[in-house]
């Protein structure tokens, strides 16, 4: 099944975000760097393959995959993990699993209206962020 997910979206929103970085293995400098970014993210899909720009004050990151296929994911601008990912439907949600350092990994974005949601998972903690449509 698949959703368009196209467009530019500000953040608005975090509920656990530190201890989220914290299950990481973040220091506290660059947590409380991460606290006050404020991200916009500029999805580009193509049917089933996927860009995603994440542009804040403090630094970029960009990941490109095709739904279905496992990819080696570079998180050097984010916490310096390194991993391997795989990105599928879940009815209209993108549901990625990642492999690593780490237990639980991964993230899961869906719409809801004009809204982008974001959970982020690492080990036992879960982080909702909300995007707006720009």
């Amino acid at each position: 099944m698949s959703f368009n997910f196209n467009g530019t979206w500000k953040h608005t929103s975090n509920d656990n975000f530190d201890n989220y970085m914290k299950a990481l293995g973040l220091d506290f400098a660059t947590c409380n760097i991460g606290n006050h970014a404020k991200p916009l993210k500029i999805i580009t899909q193509n049917n089933d393959s996927f860009t995603i720009h994440t542009i804040n004050a403090f630094q970029e990151d960009f990941v490109q995959f095709r739904i279905g296929e496992w990819f080696e994911e570079d998180n050097k601008s984010l916490d310096n993990r390194k991993c391997r990912s795989l990105v599928t439907w879940n009815n209209n949600k993108l549901v990625c699993r990642q492999t690593g350092e780490k237990s639980n990994q991964g993230w899961t974005h869906w719409i809801e209206g004009n809204n982008l949601y974001l959970e982020l998972r690492c080990e036992d903690q879960v982080c909702k962020q909300v995007y707006r449509r720009a």
